[in-house]
């Protein structure tokens, strides 16, 4: 592989570790808060399997930046232009409703997106993906059901679920956007093919929806930016906080 080809598969992978590490942070943050005790734990743990893959992917990306970094290199160290998650994860929990919206619309991408990285031709991540998928398929579930749940239950909550999909669904098209390095590695074998993920994703998020008697928020404005280092301001407040130990203590050991 030639180095362009590493620097295009380095960034492709960082894309993937991204999503999850910062959504895994923020779901941290119901750890001892979550509405009863059984989502408390739920919620760490669906945050575990997300810190997890993130771990094993950027594991895997420092292998192929190949200068000697190591994942907490990767998670500690860069600045906020260097992240490349989508925005949607990096929104703040809200009430539990807003958190079950973005795990529903990230959740369900990702479902077809690591179903389809099963065939990468990658073979590291094709594996992450075999693991990725089976703790997915449960994140789907989870807040596929809450959402019925609540959009089906009383007044309020049918109300604050809605609000909920309205307030987030501008960050849902930026998930299918493509460009030059997902196109080239999708040609090599290695990375999905986006367009083809947003038809399953609609017809999923429908389905819900219609299960739960709420409504499809309207398309209109879709804000974007991630996958050039461009962010929302709350991702500042996430690293400041996440990285805030090895900046106080840097290279300290333990």
């Amino acid at each position: 592989m030639s180095m362009k080809q590493n620097d295009v598969l380095f960034l492709y992978t960082l894309r993937l570790a991204d999503d999850a590490l910062i959504l895994g942070h923020r779901l941290g943050e119901w750890c001892s808060k979550a509405p009863i005790l059984e989502e408390d734990l739920a919620l760490t743990n669906i945050a575990l399997d997300m810190i997890g893959r993130a771990e094993a992917i950027l594991r895997y990306a420092a292998e192929v930046e190949g200068k000697g970094h190591t994942e907490d290199d990767l998670a500690y160290k860069r600045p906020e232009r260097k992240f490349y998650n989508h925005l949607l994860v990096e929104q703040e929990n809200g009430d539990f409703a807003h958190t079950i919206a973005r795990q529903l619309f990230i959740s369900t991408f990702e479902y077809h997106l690591y179903t389809a990285l099963l065939k990468s031709s990658d073979e590291n991540i094709a594996g992450i993906a075999a693991k990725a998928i089976k703790e997915i398929k449960y994140h789907k579930k989870h807040a596929s059901d809450w959402c019925i749940r609540l959009g089906d239950g009383t007044d309020e909550s049918k109300v604050r679920m809605q609000t909920a999909l309205n307030d987030l669904w501008m960050y849902t098209g930026e998930l299918f956007e493509t460009d030059e390095i997902n196109e080239w590695l999708h040609e090599g074998g290695i990375a999905a093919d986006l367009s083809k993920l947003e038809g399953p994703w609609k017809t999923d998020i429908v389905d819900v929806l219609g299960q739960a008697k709420l409504t499809v928020p309207t398309s209109g404005y879709m804000q974007t930016g991630s996958r050039k280092g461009v962010h929302t301001e709350k991702l500042g407040y996430i690293l400041a906080e996440m990285q805030y130990l090895q900046r106080a203590y840097p290279d300290a050991k333990w």
